[in-house]
């Protein structure tokens, strides 16, 4: 297959857009989103998050550095494909082990570039997330077929397909503390590493482990991972947290943020287009500080219902009161902790009799900033006070 061939990108509601082929000739399907983030394109190439995801990346020019072993996320990609508007012909870096036009060949990875990523960029968000089908050497009609027919993300459970098949260990290099089990939704390579290099070993478990199996592992501390698709399916991970919850401290994010919501008594619900990027905006509403992170989740939670209310309309900027101010849930209080600046939603909260706490972002950026790293340490402490 050339890397100059014609290749196409098909919208579920009839739309196309036209490229060239860059990676693996396909055809390849999944929900359409965009990533804002201008470097780090490995880590979200291989973020099990993206499982059944086409990822349109809005920076214009994606390979320059190449690509590394060093900076992979997971064991091999997950996601459906990857769209850019110029990817680089050669690679400049001392850590480059080869291309990213090669590196998307031997994964496997159906890409396209030279597609006007802006127009589609624009037509994603005024249109939201949806299905597409994407490659070449096949006809206009049978993309337009596959992407019609292509299902929608609400009511998938991805999050068992990326899981790990069996439990394994990350052993801290540090002096040692204690044992965190990490409950696996898609959990990312530095998500462990960012908890092991603070003196926890970190015991990964398959998202179907049960309580019982949890807790003769003898966590100090249990963790939820990010993960792609609905956490609504998941169903078994939360009847397992609600027979967790107080007996240690729990720290979810992402996916295991909306989990942990689920399991507390919340609601989930299906965003217009997400939060896929390394630059969002968000305010810790203890003190109002923002801090810039890294997101990929295409689900938020709603604890207006929770409260027995409806959220307000937005009118004007984000403000607080987009957000109840506290609500009560089957373990005590929950508070919201954190807030998106860009649309006003929920980015964590905690629940404080139960010692349990989650964020709707990376703090172990990979990519992106580290402004939110602190909440490993916030973890840490948690652990270390009640241990």
């Amino acid at each position: 297959m050339s890397r100059t061939a014609p290749a196409l990108l098909c919208t579920a509601d009839g739309e196309v857009f036209r490229g060239r082929a860059a990676g693996a000739s396909g055809p390849a399907t999944g929900e359409v989103v965009f990533n804002t983030a201008m470097s780090g394109y490995q880590e979200v190439i291989s973020d099990p998050s993206y499982a059944g995801q086409v990822v349109v990346m809005t920076s214009p020019h994606i390979g320059n550095y190449g690509v590394t072993r060093d900076d992979e996320q997971s064991s091999h990609p997950h996601l459906g494909g990857l769209v850019v508007r110029s990817l680089s012909r050669r690679d400049s870096n001392w850590r480059s082990e080869g291309t990213l036009s090669a590196y998307l060949v031997e994964k496997g990875i159906t890409a396209i570039s030279e597609i006007d990523t802006r127009r589609l960029t624009r037509y994603i968000r005024d249109r939201g997330a949806m299905p597409v089908a994407m490659g070449s050497d096949i006809d206009e009609a049978e993309l337009l077929r596959l992407a019609a027919e292509t299902p929608l993300m609400t009511g998938l459970d991805l999050a068992s397909g990326v899981s790990t098949a069996i439990r394994y260990e990350v052993e801290t290099t540090v002096e040692r503390k204690g044992r965190i089990v990490a409950i696996d939704l898609g959990i990312k390579r530095d998500i462990a590493a960012s908890m092991a290099s603070r003196g926890f070993d970190v015991t990964v478990v398959p998202l179907a482990t049960d309580a019982a199996e949890i807790r003769s592992l003898g966590p100090d501390g249990i963790f939820l991972s990010n993960g792609p698709g609905d956490p609504e399916p998941l169903t078994v991970v939360v009847a397992t947290l609600r027979s967790l919850i107080g007996e240690v401290p729990i720290f979810g994010i992402c996916l295991g943020h909306q989990v942990l919501g689920l399991a507390a008594g919340a609601s989930t619900y299906k965003m217009r287009f997400g939060h896929h990027g390394a630059n969002h905006p968000v305010q810790r509403l203890s003190d109002g500080k923002v801090d810039i992170t890294s997101q990929n989740h295409g689900f938020a939670v709603d604890l207006w219902p929770m409260a027995g209310a409806s959220a307000p309309p937005r009118r004007g900027l984000v403000s607080r009161d987009l957000l109840p101010a506290e609500v009560s849930s089957g373990f005590g209080p929950l508070i919201p902790t954190h807030q998106n600046l860009n649309d006003g939603s929920l980015e964590g909260m905690a629940m404080p009799d139960a010692a349990a706490f989650s964020v709707q972002y990376h703090p172990e950026a990979a990519p992106g900033p580290r402004d939110a790293a602190p909440l490993f340490d916030q973890f840490a402490s948690m652990i270390e006070g009640t241990s």
